[in-house]
């Protein structure tokens, strides 16, 4: 069975950068610095039930994730989650909360409506994730 990215993902985000066994995508939702890390293999639903070497993968990943956008958005708080009750591949999202977004101090997940950004800040989220990050 080859990966596909599900659709709402596809939908809802744009790729920033992917290697052999990860998706890193930005959420296309200007009110938030969000991004998800999608590991790349067919039907997993779950953290616990990723090989090995993958899992140290995207908790490494989502770790570093949390640090360069702690400093880069100057966030109050970084929400790390695997929920999946709306979309059951797996991914994990790492979200930069500032005691100033409009959903503070409840979750994202469900708030309102997305607010698309416009190619410009795509680019700049993006941007800024791959020069701080690097290869992942």
């Amino acid at each position: 069975m080859d990966f596909e990215l599900h659709p709402t993902l596809a939908a809802d985000s744009h790729l920033i950068i992917e290697n052999e066994h990860l998706m890193l995508r930005l959420i296309d939702d200007s009110r938030f610095p969000w991004v998800i890390i999608v590991p790349k293999i067919p039907g997993i639903s779950e953290l616990h039930a990723l090989p090995d070497d993958v899992y140290g993968e995207t908790v490494t990943l989502a770790k570093r994730l949390g640090t360069l956008m702690k400093n880069a958005f100057r966030a109050d708080r970084i929400n790390t989650a695997a929920i999946g009750n709306m979309v059951p591949q797996l991914h994990v999202h790492v979200v930069a909360r500032l005691n100033s977004d409009p959903a503070w101090p409840k979750p994202i997940w469900g708030f309102g409506e997305m607010v698309r950004m416009d190619d410009a800040e795509i680019v700049r989220r993006t941007n800024l994730v791959l020069q701080e990050l690097g290869p992942i």
